[in-house]
């Protein structure tokens, strides 16, 4: 093989494995993306519904704190005797 041919060979390879290289890098890159943003959307989804829940708690425990209306004892006028 002379070597003119070998530099060739070796510039068609190195060309490949750049490619190839940055083919990689890329996809890895396009997956980290979309995990990213999966794992975004459920961080804020999860927040949301921490919110929710707090919100509700601190309703029922204001409720529980806020006494209950007093109810009136019915007063009956007693008969007078013998009447």
């Amino acid at each position: 093989m002379s070597r003119k041919s070998s530099k060739a060979a070796e510039a068609l390879f190195k060309k490949q494995d750049k490619q190839t290289a940055m083919t990689e890098y890329e996809t890895r890159q396009k997956a980290e993306q979309e995990k990213t943003a999966r794992l975004r959307a459920l961080r804020l989804a999860k927040e949301a519904a921490d919110r929710e829940a707090a919100e509700l708690a601190a309703a029922k425990e204001k409720a529980a704190k806020k006494p209950a209306a007093k109810r009136r004892k019915k007063v009956v006028a007693k008969d007078p005797v013998g009447v």
